[in-house]
């Protein structure tokens, strides 16, 4: 009997002993490891002129690195084009266009003159004067045809000499010019008739026409002209063409309308500026 009671007692100690063990090591064990939520993604999404596609595309690095998380896509064309792309619905959140009538046709607040629509696209009170750029006469290697100014530009093209590549009627580039053409009394219709005018549908496609030697000069902005490494043989006053206003704005539309601030607010610091300086832009 005293056997008896005493494997009990030693049973009942054992299963004593054995749930604290395992109290012990529920209590000891460790707490799981909180991990922190990843960054939220954003994808800023921007439409520009063409002629900033290596400027932006530059400061897209220098960004996107400061900012984890926010992935910049551009789409880069002529002003006309992007802004017919957002008119018609694409996801844009800013707009940064070669011109002033392109942004002024989707703001609310602009002549009824210019908006004719009567579109409320553009966030007014976002909207800045960014850039100003230069109205240039650039030819290809070896200027084979000797066009050395606007000036001789006009007379050879009077005599049926020379063959001009200009941007669409759609594209700023092109509006410019063809202020420059009134301004020498040129008949546009007439000369591109005639064959002495062939067209870009942006301000890139000119370039690459000059820089392939298939016209004899083209007018393009000064920052595709130093990107492309043609030769400059004049520049456009305002006179003959007006200042070359690159306006921005964050739209009303924007999915990420703040993100889109904060990338407008980047691109007016002086690291920004520098690097725009650099193939000849310049504050308005």
């Amino acid at each position: 009997m005293k056997h008896r009671q005493l494997a009990s007692l030693l049973l009942a100690a054992l299963l004593t002993l054995s749930l604290t063990a395992c109290g012990a090591k529920k209590d000891d064990a460790p707490a799981e490891t909180q991990t922190e939520a990843p960054a939220e993604e954003t994808e800023l999404i921007v439409f520009a002129a063409a002629s900033m596609t290596e400027t932006l595309t530059e400061l897209k690095a220098v960004y996107e690195e400061a900012h984890p998380g926010v992935t910049i896509t551009y789409n880069f064309d002529s002003s006309g084009t992007l802004k017919s792309q957002i008119q018609e619905g694409a996801a844009c959140d800013l707009f940064i266009s070669a011109g002033q009538k392109q942004m002024n046709q989707m703001d609310i607040t602009a002549s009824a003159e210019v908006n004719t629509e009567g579109l409320d696209i553009v966030d007014t009170d976002t909207r800045v004067d960014l850039l100003e750029n230069r109205v240039t006469l650039v030819v290809p290697e070896g200027n084979p045809k000797n066009i050395n100014s606007f000036d001789d530009l006009a007379a050879d093209l009077e005599s049926g000499d020379v063959l001009l590549c200009m941007g669409n009627s759609d594209v700023p580039v092109g509006q410019y010019t063809q202020k420059i053409l009134a301004y020498y009394g040129l008949d546009e219709t007439a000369l591109a008739n005639a064959g002495r005018i062939t067209y870009g549908t942006n301000v890139k496609e000119v370039t690459t026409q000059v820089s392939e030697a298939s016209v004899d000069c083209g007018v393009i902005y000064c920052t595709d002209a130093f990107s492309a490494n043609l030769t400059v043989v004049d520049s456009a006053t305002a006179e003959m063409c007006g200042q070359v206003i690159y306006p921005a704005a964050v739209l009303k539309t924007a999915e990420n309308p703040e993100a889109a601030q904060e990338f407008l607010d980047f691109l007016q610091t002086d690291e920004a500026m520098a690097v725009f300086a650099a193939v000849g832009f310049s504050t308005p």
